[in-house]
């Protein structure tokens, strides 16, 4: 099933005949198209006397895209050309491009997206100019289809699957020993993100990274009496949220992760060299003794020990 998200459904299973045309060839004339505006008079009709054959053209009729008892939806306005543009002089011969969706299309990614952002332009998809997913040519119809009952990537067991075919460091950070549940889908990628864009840092839901975080992990969230200022700054600062080889997601194991801050604590230098065994190099390593490293709430807890 995933093996078909990247070449989502263009009008034909096969080969078009504009394929040995460039690209800059294709977009001029489907311009031109748009510009003369000569739509089919039997929409859908038309288009079917060549394509009805096709189990992936006909799939459209499954969901809500293919049906016109849904308001505002492509079967219920302009039909088939409502995505695919103006028929034009396509039906004499099928030599006249049509748009085109998919990894495979010569029709750039900013226009096929287009298409799309012309009925689903809400509050899920405001920020969605200029995000990372729109800066790096993402179509649309690479992680969604429409030619189906229902679009795969709104399964949440296809989510992490689907994204992570592009986010392969993510991948691999999540079937590390210390990682969130996204490899048995307890978690999704969007629990985080909006795949369509934020205000915030990574495409996240929510305002700042300690924000996302608290989402789950209300605990951390202070205020604390005590603070320790790398919590209060960034969780991202100590862990890694997609997964590490470091118990509890630590960026590295402790006591190197506290010393690139705390190199000059009063510590002996050289007690954690060697093989010999201590409070640095067994157990919780500085967290045996500074166990409330998130904050503490204690009146004599300055240095995070209660």
């Amino acid at each position: 099933m995933l093996c078909i998200l990247l070449s989502i459904v263009s009008i034909s299973a096969s080969a078009t005949p504009w394929d040995d045309k460039k690209p800059e060839e294709v977009v001029a004339t489907l311009d031109k198209k748009f510009a003369e505006g000569k739509y089919s008079a039997k929409g859908a009709d038309t288009c079917l006397m060549c394509h009805k054959k096709s189990a992936v053209v006909m799939a459209i009729f499954d969901g809500g895209h293919g049906n016109p008892n849904v308001k505002d939806s492509p079967m219920a306005d302009l039909q088939c050309e409502a995505c695919h543009g103006p028929l034009g002089n396509h039906n004499k011969g099928g030599k006249e491009p049509m748009i085109t969706f998919g990894a495979n299309s010569p029709v750039p990614a900013q226009k096929q997206n287009s298409v799309c952002m012309n009925c689903h332009n809400d509050s899920q998809r405001i920020a969605w100019k200029g995000n990372h997913h729109d800066n790096a040519d993402v179509a649309c119809a690479s992680c969604h289809q429409v030619h189906t009952a229902k679009d795969p990537i709104s399964d949440k067991a296809n989510e992490v699957a689907i994204c992570t075919q592009c986010h392969t460091q993510q991948k691999a950070d999540m079937h590390k020993r210390s990682a969130h549940p996204l490899q048995w889908q307890q978690m999704v990628c969007s629990d985080c993100h909006n795949p369509h864009g934020s205000l915030n840092d990574s495409s996240l839901k929510q305002m700042s990274v300690n924000e996302n975080c608290y989402s789950c992990h209300a605990e951390k969230r202070g205020p604390k009496l005590w603070e320790h200022a790398p919590v209060t700054d960034n969780c991202a600062n100590c862990h890694n949220p997609h997964g590490s080889v470091n118990e509890a997601m630590l960026i590295s194991k402790p006591p190197q992760l506290c010393q690139q801050c705390h190199a000059s604590d009063g510590h002996s230098s050289n007690a954690y060299f060697g093989n010999q065994t201590n409070a640095f190099t067994s157990g919780n390593s500085c967290m045996n003794c500074h166990g409330q490293v998130h904050g503490s709430n204690h009146p004599s807890g300055k240095l995070l020990q209660r």
